[in-house]
C-alpha cells in the first residue's frame, strides 16, 4: 500500500506541532511523549490517503465501484440529479474512514471530463447532488456510464486525473477527493444493479452493476 503524492502538504503542516514541542520544549521526557502523542495527527492524515492496490473482476460487462464507501441509493436514477437521459444510479457515501483514492467503473475511453461548481453541502443530504463536482464520461464499446465525484462539507477539492480521449482499464485510478464526499455512477436504463442500499463496497473490485450486451 502506498500513500498518495496529494497528502504531501496536509503531513507536513500536521507534522509542525510535534517539531515545535520536541525543538523547543524544557524537559527531555515530557517533550518526547508530547511530540510522540502529537504525531497521532500527521499519522492519521497519511492514513486518509492509503492507496491500496486492488484487483478489479476481469468480466468486461461489469460495473465497478469507484471508490469505497456505504451505498446511499441504488435504483432508477432520480430526475433532479442524473444526466439527461434514462439512466440507472448507484450513490456511494465515503465516510473520512474509507479509502478516498476514486476508480474507473468501468474500462474504455474517456470521452468527457466536467468540472461543475456549486454548493458545500454535507455528502449524504438530498440536495448534495448541488454541490460542486466533476463528471467523467465514459464509453465502454458504445455504451455510456458516467461518475460523478461530488465534495461535501469537509471535502472542499476533487482531484480528477483523467482528461478526455485517455484508454483505462476498469478500476484504474481517475482521482481523489478530500476528507469525506460521494460518488454517482449512472449507467444505462438496462443495466442490472447489484448492490442494495446500505452495503459497504470496495472500490475497483465491487461489482455494483452488469451493462447490457451492445446494441441491447
Amino acid at each position: 500500500m502506498t500513500i498518495d503524492r496529494a497528502s504531501t502538504p496536509f503531513v507536513l503542516i500536521a507534522l509542525i506541532p510535534a517539531a515545535v514541542f520536541f525543538w523547543m520544549w524544557p524537559d527531555g521526557a515530557t517533550r518526547i511523549w508530547l511530540s510522540a502523542a502529537l504525531l497521532v495527527l500527521p499519522v492519521a492524515i497519511a492514513l486518509f490517503f492509503r492507496d491500496p492496490d486492488r484487483r478489479p473482476p476481469t468480466d468486461a460487462r461489469v460495473v465497478l465501484a469507484p471508490a469505497d464507501g456505504k451505498v446511499m441509493y441504488a435504483g432508477t436514477a432520480r430526475p433532479d440529479e442524473a444526466p439527461s437521459g434514462a439512466w440507472q444510479q448507484v450513490t456511494i457515501f465515503l465516510s473520512l474512514l474509507d479509502v478516498h483514492i476514486n476508480r474507473a467503473p468501468v474500462g474504455g475511453r474517456v470521452t468527457r471530463v466536467e468540472y461543475v461548481p456549486g454548493t458545500f453541502r454535507a455528502a449524504f443530504h438530498k440536495d448534495a447532488h448541488r454541490n460542486e463536482h466533476s463528471e467523467i464520461w465514459f464509453d465502454r464499446d458504445g455504451i455510456t456510464v458516467v461518475a460523478r465525484q461530488v465534495v461535501g462539507v469537509l471535502a472542499r477539492r476533487v482531484v480528477c486525473r483523467v482528461q478526455a480521449g485517455d484508454q483505462l482499464a476498469a478500476g484504474a485510478r481517475i482521482g481523489l477527493m478530500k476528507f469525506g464526499s460521494r460518488m454517482d455512477v449512472f449507467m444505462p436504463s438496462t443495466a442490472t444493479i447489484e448492490v442494495r442500499v446500505g452495503q459497504q463496497v470496495t472500490g475497483g473490485e465491487t461489482i455494483i452493476a452488469r451493462l447490457p450486451t451492445r446494441g441491447a
